[in-house]
């Protein structure tokens, strides 16, 4: 597995866990805890990824990422 595969994967982890959650909160869920718990490094590479594409990623993902600062 290349970085962005593991990236990859444990992003949509976090939108697995959080789906079950109203819309809303999942979101504020997923981008809740990328900011918190992922070093800038992994979030920049998320959003580098996204740029391309976002080829993968869980569509919880993607909307979290807008918020990510």
């Amino acid at each position: 597995m290349n970085s962005d595969s593991n990236l990859i994967h444990m992003a949509n982890q976090i939108a697995a866990y959080f789906a079950p959650y109203p819309h809303e909160e999942a979101v504020a869920g997923v981008a809740n805890h990328i900011e918190k718990f992922w070093e800038k490094r992994m979030r920049v590479q998320l959003g580098a990824h996204i740029a391309q594409g976002g080829a993968g990623l869980n569509e919880l993902v993607l909307e979290a990422a807008k918020r990510l600062n």
